[in-house]
């Protein structure tokens, strides 16, 4: 008798970041769920830890009959071939306290994340702190606390750092939120997770009718060394689709765009191309709709696109896409202490020609303070964004030789 097999959709549904502390298990626990090891950078393998995002997809399955959730298509408790569930897209964010704006892009492209705390540090690790009020501050409600590497500490030890978790979380908007004792390393309790997953971490409605909206998260040339001109593969942008859908096909606009120098003058002049085609959870489908991580590629010239070139950019269809802007003003909120910092620092109001580091969507740029009213900020930029106004925008600045999240801002 043949098995009855269940399809289930080749694109992943929902984006779920991985944050936490730097070392705290993000990267071991993205392998465990996915069978990716996301740390491909060569700057990567060397220090250990996470510098660019990284992206993986996996599929929840259920074991009814045992009712056990699991990532193999059999289940360990019966052998038997289990149901999927639901696709999804891990965005392994790095951790460590210089790559906080690669973080915060992340945080722009998520439905939900999970916050990795080591059982076997004390809570709240710097870090943990900081990317807490990231998600915070980026509107993301759906989160679940995973107290990792159980495996390396007693029971009283692991009660003891889980209460501490209870009071870091008890005057945050997460208070209520499930904590997950697990060891990534070993396998443990990785079940308990993916029910988690499930009952925290709902698909969003996702919206086909509004006009399709890209986040660029990376941009690269896939083409090797050596490769004859007639066969070169045009630029791919790697990212999430958060409204509409595009399909093979379609006249594309990307913005801010490429600089280029004019009259001793940076100018960022948008992209116009068509997608040649599209990956959806590692195989080509004919279109993309909202949710999980996907990648398309252009007729582009790979040189104007690789090394993150087109990173933070928005793609829609063309004259459709939020205005360019060279200079925000902005409604700004400052929370009371400093973000990240070992030390309890006030936030102090912003000042003329301070430099700030500011996160849009999945953009990061620098913003020169040019009038500091609370009301009516106005930082001229480095780097161009492409933004809606009433956009959220985060904000960090240089606490000794780090930038720190110290707050947010709205586009007016």
């Amino acid at each position: 008798m043949a098995k009855k097999t269940v399809k289930i959709s080749i694109q992943p549904e929902l984006n779920i970041a991985l944050v936490g502390h730097v070392d705290h298990g993000k990267t071991t626990l993205t392998e465990r769920l996915s069978g990716k090891w996301t740390d491909t950078h060569s700057e990567e393998l060397k220090k250990g830890i996470t510098i660019r995002l990284g992206y993986a997809d996996f599929t929840i399955y259920y074991d009814k009959e045992n009712d056990f959730y699991t990532t193999k298509e059999k289940s360990i408790k019966s052998n038997k071939v289990t149901e999927p569930i639901r696709k999804i897209s891990l965005v392994d964010a790095p951790g460590h306290e210089s790559l906080m704006a690669t973080m915060l892009s992340g945080a722009a492209i998520v439905d939900g994340a999970i916050l990795l705390v080591a059982a076997n540090e004390k809570c709240p690790q710097p870090q943990t702190k900081e990317h807490l009020m990231a998600l915070q501050i980026s509107d993301i409600k759906n989160v679940i606390i995973v107290q990792n590497k159980i495996d390396l500490v007693t029971k009283e030890e692991a009660l003891k750092n889980y209460q501490q978790i209870k009071e870091f979380l008890a005057d945050t908007d997460y208070k209520d939120i499930p904590i997950i004792p697990i060891s990534a390393r070993a396998n443990v309790n990785i079940d308990a997770l993916l029910r988690a997953i499930q009952e925290y971490i709902p698909t969003p409605k996702r919206s086909l009718k509004e006009e399709p909206l890209m986040l660029v998260a990376r941009s690269f040339d896939i083409n090797k060394p050596g490769i004859k001109p007639s066969a070169i593969l045009g630029g791919v942008l790697g990212g999430t689709v958060k409204q509409g859908k595009f399909s093979v096909g379609d006249e594309i606009e990307i913005r801010p765009g490429y600089v280029v120098e004019e009259k001793n003058k940076k100018v960022w002049k948008s992209l116009m191309t068509k997608i040649v085609q599209i990956y959806s959870g590692g195989v080509p489908v004919k279109e993309i709709l909202p949710g999980g991580s996907m990648a398309i590629q252009t007729d582009l010239d790979p040189t104007i696109i690789k090394s993150d070139a087109l990173t933070g950019c928005l793609v829609g269809l063309p004259d459709k896409l939020p205005p360019v802007h060279y200079q925000l003003t902005l409604q700004t909120n400052l929370l009371e202490r400093v973000v990240g910092a070992k030390e309890e620092i006030e936030v102090k109001p912003l000042a003329k020609s301070e430099v700030l580091m500011l996160n849009v969507n999945s953009a990061a740029t620098v913003g020169i303070v040019l009038d500091p009213s609370k009301k009516n900020t106005i930082c001229i930029l480095k780097k161009p964004v492409c933004a809606n106004i009433g956009d959220r925008i985060t904000i960090s600045r240089r606490v000794g030789d780090r930038f720190r999240l110290i707050g947010f801002g709205i586009i007016k």
